[in-house]
Order: structure tokens, then C-alpha cells, then sequence
């Protein structure tokens, strides 16, 4: 009987809620975007050859078409040799490969010790450090030429997808820098006026264990803290005996040297400034 009348009771239940939610099972809740009452607006797509998608804000590398190029820059032949002799070896008639050369060369120069800096120490140590710094500035002339290419020809979508394989190699190279050396990281960052935005950490789940083990870390570090400065105050306490017997010590042996004929090897300022820090600690 009693099982019968709790059926009783849950089918009431059941056909009250389908008369009063208009036929659900359930409450109603909001299922659609305007159900909730928000205009949502679609972002901006960011371009492929804007600075906010690579973290380049310009370099003033100044090459110019009249420069020579890279291999004819220092003959001594060009030098007695005619204007138009000249202007034939300009980076206005050679292929566009040696002004990209020369660039290159300029922003290397941003971030060598000197003109030979390639193959020292710290460029073959474990990390390779410095080698991250001729490949991030290598790199970043790349992406520079890339972008000048595309926007000329913006349908060539094997260079597009280049350029974009360049720009996530020089981030993910820029983080493991940023982990490794974070002042050389922005030591480089600030030669090559870079923009360096790292990627959102993805959420994680919140457990009990990794709470506890967080609070039990806080409260580790807070008991080291509070013992450091007991220990603090107390070696400060000791800090005015420990004057006084040190200018009475130098005292005596200022004394004894004198005595012995010796040349004194402590002076009068020495002593003067121990009874000085003797005083300060006793106020």
C-alpha cells in the first residue's frame, strides 16, 4: 500500500511539472545565444602580415639601393672605377637575394659581440644561447623579407604558409629563451623590438590534493619567513657586543703594533668606526 502510494505521489509530481513547464521534463533553461540576451559580435580577423600577429615592431635598418653589395662592398677596384662601373654593382641591379643578404647582416650585427661573434663558447655550450640569438635575428630578416613578398603578391600561399611556419618557430625559440635566460630574453627582445605574447596557459582541473599541497607549501614558507627573522633580530641584538669587543680588540692591537715598533696595520678610523656602529645599535 505504501508502495502504491508513493508512485501515486511521484506521477502527480511528473504530470504537474509537464503542465506548468509546457510539456519538459525539466526546467526550461536558456538554449540558444538569444535566450540569453547578448549581441555577439565576430572579432576581427587579424591579418597574417600585421604586427600583431608576428610581435615585430619595426627595425631601422636603413639599406639603400645605391648600397654595394655584400661581396663588392670592400674591392678595391670599385674605387677608382667609374659612376656607371659603380652603379652596375648597386643593390638597384643585382638580385633582390643580396639586399635580403645585407639586411640580414645588419640585424645580425644587432645582437653580435663582434663581426665574427658565430662560433664562440656560449654559441656551442649545451643551450646554445647564442645561437638562439643569430637564429631569432635570422628569423626576423626573414619574416621581414616574407612580408614585403606578400604584400606584392598576397596569392602565393606557399609563401604565406612559410611565413607563418617562421613566425611560430621564432615564438616557440623566444619561450625556450624566456625559460632558460629571461635577461637575455629581453636583452633580445629589446635589440630586435620584438613583441613577445605567450600562449594562455589551458585550464586545468582543481583538486583537493593540489590545494593541499599548495596551502601546506604557503604555510612551510610562512613558518621559514618567521624563523628568519627571529634569527634576524637576534644576531641585531648581538650586533652592539660584537662592536664594542671588536674596537676594543683593534685598539689593543693598534697598541701592541706601536709598542713592538711595527707599522700600525690598523688605523684610528677603523676603531672610530666601530665604537660609531657600538652607538648606533645601542639606541
Amino acid at each position: 500500500m505504501n508502495i502504491m502510494l508513493i508512485n501515486y505521489k511521484q506521477m502527480t509530481r511528473i504530470a504537474t511539472s509537464l503542465l506548468i513547464n509546457g510539456g519538459n521534463f525539466s526546467r526550461k533553461y536558456a538554449t540558444t545565444i538569444a535566450d540569453y540576451k547578448i549581441t555577439w559580435v565576430r572579432p576581427e580577423k587579424v591579418s597574417y602580415l600585421s604586427s600583431e600577429k608576428s610581435g615585430d615592431q619595426g627595425l631601422e635598418i636603413d639599406v639603400k639601393s645605391s648600397d654595394f653589395g655584400k661581396i663588392y662592398n670592400e674591392l678595391p677596384e670599385l674605387k677608382n672605377a667609374s659612376d656607371i662601373v659603380k652603379k652596375m654593382f648597386t643593390l638597384q641591379f643585382l638580385p633582390r637575394k643580396e639586399t635580403i643578404n645585407v639586411r640580414r647582416d645588419k640585424i645580425l650585427e644587432l645582437v653580435q659581440r663582434h663581426k665574427l661573434d658565430r662560433n664562440s663558447p656560449e654559441a656551442t655550450s649545451k643551450l646554445k644561447l647564442l645561437y638562439f640569438h643569430f637564429s631569432v635575428a635570422i628569423m626576423t630578416n626573414d619574416i621581414y623579407q616574407l612580408q614585403e613578398y606578400l604584400t606584392e603578391y598576397p596569392k602565393n600561399m606557399k609563401m604565406k604558409v612559410q611565413l607563418l611556419e617562421t613566425i611560430a618557430k621564432r615564438k616557440k625559440m623566444l619561450k625556450f629563451l624566456r625559460q632558460c635566460d629571461y635577461r637575455r630574453f629581453e636583452w633580445i627582445l629589446e635589440k630586435l623590438n620584438l613583441v613577445y605574447k605567450p600562449v594562455p596557459e589551458l585550464p586545468h582541473q582543481i583538486t583537493r590534493k593540489d590545494s593541499l599541497r599548495r596551502l601546506t607549501e604557503k604555510h612551510c614558507n610562512e613558518l621559514v619567513q618567521e624563523k628568519l627573522d627571529i634569527y634576524k633580530k637576534e644576531l641585531k641584538k648581538l650586533q652592539k657586543d660584537f662592536y664594542m669587543e671588536k674596537a676594543e680588540k683593534l685598539a689593543f692591537i693598534r697598541e701592541e703594533e706601536i709598542a713592538c715598533g711595527l707599522q700600525p696595520s690598523v688605523s684610528e678610523e677603523d676603531i672610530a668606526y666601530a665604537k660609531q656602529k657600538a652607538r648606533e645599535y645601542q639606541k
